[in-house]
């Protein structure tokens, strides 16, 4: 866990922003991580099988609320420090659906990070691709030099094709238009063709509708279809590992919508996952981390992974004792969501970050007690039908929107005698709304005022 007094001042504002607009923080999320420390060293005993070129699945179930979301960014963030490249990818019958595996495949990639480089980062990562394959042939020595020490050009470009063929002759053999658009992006590059090497990226991240002209300077023909996408995938991996990404966490997360869809696409759907589960497991893919997310319903539902027994198979986990004895290196994991004094710990480390960086940090530490914070939290909670589960995001934003900022700017402002907490229908999500009390939901109802 990081100390809040090693936190920089920049990444500490980002993290109090995202607390006071109600969304999850992109980073710093070990900062907040409440009863995930149970997992931490099995977590990263398998970082570790990752980044030394195995594989490996994990699901993670856990009702709404229950953090899935929070923990598989957590585990993004770990990923990232190994120096793993990182995506996460919302399942949907519309968007995203998990059957049609050329999308997944090319949500991947739009949502493609690394510790550096932001969505998209296939880019970023092919160029220094490219890049460490001709340093790797410079320092080979083979290429001639003028007498100014500038290399020959032809025989570098000739020496980084050949490397390249090496690196990819694997994927080459099940997926050869990966390789064959590689190639063609390196050529169009160096000629300067920039409308061709846009195109022919585009292609490799498996974007439909790339130009004919284009595919053809390359020798491709057709667009990505289901089967391609897995070598597309296994082509992606050996990329990220030569270019000092040595594995790639893939979350697929709110994996339970495969319950609302079709009986047939649902079928296509839980099968592809379980070709997913078994290409992981059969090592077609070196440092692959796969995760899914779902409710406990969906991995136990007969309109989930129980009607395909095959799959039910590979995901089966005891759950019978106590949450306390779970196994954290089972291939699922249990959430089991936030009680009270995780929600009142949880506003302490918010107090604690945002006082770090306040301009009256003893106003914060005299009127943000934990007494105010337990008040505050079994508030918010009492105006959410008593469900905690649902209640983090609510209170954090409260209590820095509404009642850190206000104590931090307003010389005479004190919580106890100045705030009352109000809920709107209008600032719940549809999973906050439906837990909320009735005055809340009932319809002409605008807000609710909940004493502290």
């Amino acid at each position: 866990m990081t100390p809040v007094g090693a936190v920089s001042a920049v990444r500490r504002r980002e993290v109090v922003d995202s607390l006071r607009r109600g969304t999850v923080p992109q980073a710093g999320l070990d900062l907040f991580a409440v009863g995930l420390g149970r997992f931490e060293t099995a977590i990263d005993d398998e970082l570790s099988t990752v980044v030394s070129g195995g594989a490996v699945f994990k699901a993670i179930r856990g009702e709404y609320g229950s953090g899935k979301t929070f923990f598989a960014r957590w585990l993004a963030e770990r990923a990232k420090r190994r120096g793993m490249a990182a995506t996460e990818i919302q399942i949907s019958e519309t968007e995203t659906p998990l059957h049609r595996l050329e999308t997944v495949y090319r949500r991947l990639v739009e949502r493609l990070s690394t510790a550096s480089y932001p969505p998209s980062a296939l880019r970023d990562v092919v160029e220094a691709w490219f890049f460490t394959l001709e340093e790797e042939v410079l320092a080979a020595g083979t290429v001639p030099l003028d007498p100014e020490g500038r290399p020959d050009f032809d025989a570098l470009g000739a020496g980084v094709d050949e490397l390249m063929e090496r690196r990819l002759a694997d994927v080459a053999r099940t997926t050869p238009a990966f390789a064959a658009a590689l190639r063609g992006y390196r050529r169009a590059r160096r000629a300067d063709d920039h409308a061709t090497a846009e195109a022919l990226l585009a292609w490799v991240g498996g974007q439909p509708n790339v130009a004919a002209s284009a595919k053809r300077a390359a020798g491709i023909r057709g667009d990505l279809d289901h089967f391609g996408a897995l070598g597309f995938l296994q082509g992606l991996l050996t990329v990220l590992r030569d270019c000092g990404h040595p594995g790639l966490l893939v979350v697929l997360d709110e994996i339970e919508t495969l319950q609302r869809v079709r009986s047939d696409v649902r079928e296509k759907a839980l099968n592809a996952l379980r070709q997913l589960i078994d290409e992981v497991d059969g090592g077609r893919f070196p440092g692959l981390f796969l995760v899914i997310t779902g409710t406990p319903a969906f991995f136990d539902g007969q309109q989930g992974v129980q009607r395909l027994p095959p799959l039910a198979q590979r995901l089966a986990t005891d759950f019978s004792t106590d949450p306390r004895f779970d196994s954290p290196r089972a291939i699922q994991l249990r959430l089991t969501g936030f009680d009270l004094p995780k929600l009142i710990e949880l506003g302490g480390k918010a107090r604690d970050l945002f006082q770090a960086g306040a301009r009256h940090p003893d106003r914060v530490t005299t009127l943000v007690d934990d007494t105010y914070l337990a008040d505050l939290a079994r508030s918010v909670t009492g105006g959410l039908g008593g469900q905690v589960g649902v209640a983090p995001r609510v209170f954090l934003r409260k209590l820095v929107a509404d009642v850190l900022d206000r104590i931090d700017y307003l010389d005479d402002f004190d919580p106890r005698r100045d705030y009352r907490l109000t809920l709107t229908s209008s600032e719940l999500t549809e999973v906050e709304r439906n837990a909320a009390a009735p005055a809340v939901r009932a319809s002409g109802a605008d807000e609710v005022e909940l004493d502290l």
